[in-house]
């Protein structure tokens, strides 16, 4: 059996407590699925293009912006979201999931999220209107979300550590196309987005991950883990 190579779309730190949690959460996940992973840091300055993330059978877009090269993760999202491969993205990953579709599939060329923009006319990420930063809330998931799916439950209590969300004119947008709401908080603020008719494609405000820290699994990692080997094993089928 092959490893499974994971591109993880960020600029590593690892006084950043997610960018040290991915990895184990990754680790937890693979051992579970019993599925070897090569998982490897691409540093958003050195994605120029479709060759560097060709050969990832699965990205994940982590936490902490502004990225140091913003246009290359988004040519990360853009490439997982058209070349059909499993995508995850959580707290700044979501984030920029949310500009990448913004311009690309709606056509929002000014499209900008407000921490690297905030003068911007078209910001499709706004600071919350209460900043989440290590804060834990409830999450409901949307019924027959994969979140809901990977959870198994309808609510589960989430950690963030982020100050930007939804714009509210973006969901709006988006309310009937093929990008959708998985999961809102408790006033239904916006806090995870999946596209349909995509083998997974799955964004978090939230930082489920941190689960790893713990010893725990995270859910919708060994989803996204599973999606990843599932589509690997039919490629090469």
């Amino acid at each position: 059996m092959r490893s499974l190579r994971i591109g993880l779309i960020g600029d590593r730190d690892d006084a950043v407590v997610a960018h040290r949690a991915i990895p184990r959460a990754l680790a937890l996940a693979g051992a579970a699925a019993a599925q070897p992973l090569d998982v490897e840091w691409l540093g958003t300055e050195t994605i120029d293009g479709v060759a560097r993330l060709a050969a990832f059978d699965g990205l994940w877009c982590v936490p902490a912006s502004p990225y140091r090269d913003m246009d290359g993760a988004l040519r990360a999202i853009r490439h997982a979201r058209e070349a059909r491969r499993p995508f995850l993205g959580t707290c700044g990953g979501f984030q920029h999931a949310v500009v990448e579709y913004a311009r690309n599939v709606l056509g929002w060329a000014d499209a900008e999220h407000a921490e690297t923009a905030p003068d911007a006319e078209r910001a499709v990420v706004v600071p919350l209107s209460c900043a989440l930063v290590e804060v834990h809330e409830a999450v409901h998931l949307v019924a027959g979300s994969r979140c809901a799916r990977a959870w198994g439950v309808a609510r589960i209590d989430a950690g963030y550590h982020c100050r930007y969300g939804l714009a509210a004119g973006f969901r709006a947008a988006i309310a009937d196309g093929p990008l959708r709401v998985a999961a809102v908080d408790a006033t239904g603020e916006v806090r995870a987005l999946e596209l349909d008719g995509h083998p997974f494609f799955v964004a978090t405000l939230f930082q489920h991950e941190r689960a790893a820290l713990d010893g725990r699994c995270p859910p919708l990692v060994r989803a996204f883990v599973d999606a990843v080997a599932g589509l690997a094993i039919g490629r090469a089928a």
